[in-house]
């Protein structure tokens, strides 16, 4: 069932005035029990493939006709904390250089390596060696980022956390506490704001990245203890941490789109964007969200499953056009496959 939320006063809120509950119901037509220890992220190769990553286990799982196989472990991960194998992203030209990015957690940093990934043609896959492609990103028990993605653009886009170095996230030079837009061999894409890696400042912890049907960025963010936030990424803009949180119609500062004042109504990880609207995984929330986007605005949140499914890591589009939903600390972890009715 859905539950609507949302109002000028009520949280959460949403600044565009969209009426609640204009979006697509998401509707849950298969439960795929997959046996993952906590994945973090999942994309999919040309042929349907899932490809899975697992936080701790630091492993690969690839996923085909409702069966998951190991695709073994990545070589150079230390996980800990919230560290470990996090985001996952395909390269654009994956059909002519097999390249799978991850960011993970090294021993020093976190990091953006590639790999290859090919087909041997049997239902198997073999794994190349992991190439680092940025490194140097800081480092902490807490607040590592992790999400990757290629923008429409072709430019890697990257989310970091400030690593509990809140001072990172004003400083532009810095890589913590940001997002990030590179080059898919590493180097800053030409175009950003500040003439290094960075492209937006003043993050806590992004953890989703989307574009919507007109290109438009979207980013989902932990707040401290209030204010979990859903961002309208602009090049060079500024999200005020650790100064504000949430909307404080600061004019130095970019106010999130739509904002839940209590975390365990939250905690937004993954994000897709189908159409113009963006479907949000909770983690502390324990269901989905789905937010009416309307051009630059987005309007009243609306929940789904709310405490059925646990923990929701990740929302992934699949070439069929059905989301997937990833499960954490479930203790086995699971995935969702969710219909989209109109």
């Amino acid at each position: 069932m859905a539950a609507c939320t949302g109002s000028p006063a009520p949280p959460p809120t949403g600044s565009g005035g969209t009426p609640a509950g204009t979006a697509p119901v998401p509707q849950v037509e298969e439960r795929l029990d997959l046996q993952l220890d906590i994945p973090w992220a999942a994309v999919f190769l040309p042929n349907g493939t899932g490809i899975i990553s697992e936080r701790e286990s630091t492993r690969l799982k690839a996923v085909r006709d409702g069966k998951a196989t190991d695709l073994g472990k990545v070589p150079g991960v230390v996980p800990g904390g919230e560290g470990g194998l996090l985001g996952l992203a395909l390269s654009p030209q994956f059909a002519a250089d097999h390249y799978l990015y991850a960011y993970l957690t090294a021993k020093d940093d976190n990091r953006v390596v590639r790999l290859t990934v090919e087909d041997n043609g049997s239902g198997s896959f073999r794994l190349g060696e992991p190439e680092p492609v940025f490194t140097g990103i800081p480092k902490a028990g807490t607040h590592n980022g992790g999400r990757i993605r290629f923008g429409p653009d072709g430019f890697l886009y990257v989310g970091t956390g400030d690593a509990q170095r809140r001072e990172q996230a004003q400083d532009p030079n810095a890589l913590g506490g940001k997002i990030l837009r590179i080059t898919a061999d590493g180097r800053p894409a030409p175009g950003n704001p500040f003439g290094n890696a960075v492209y937006s400042l003043g993050h806590r912890n992004v953890q989703g990245l989307a574009w919507d049907s007109s290109g438009r960025l979207w980013a989902s963010e932990f707040g401290p203890d209030v204010d979990d936030e859903l961002n309208l990424i602009l090049p060079g803009a500024n999200y005020g941490w650790p100064a504000v949180t949430g909307a404080p119609r600061r004019a130095e500062f970019q106010d999130a789109k739509v904002v839940w004042p209590a975390t365990g109504e939250s905690s937004p990880s993954g994000l897709e964007i189908v159409g113009d609207t963006a479907y949000l995984g909770a983690l502390r929330g324990r269901r989905l969200w789905a937010v009416p986007l309307a051009g630059t605005e987005a309007g009243n949140p609306v929940a789904y499953f709310t405490g059925q499914y646990g923990r929701i890591r990740d929302v992934i589009l699949a070439p069929t056009g059905r989301l997937w939903l990833l499960s954490n600390n479930e203790n086995p972890d699971f995935a969702l496959v969710l219909r989209l009715a109109e």
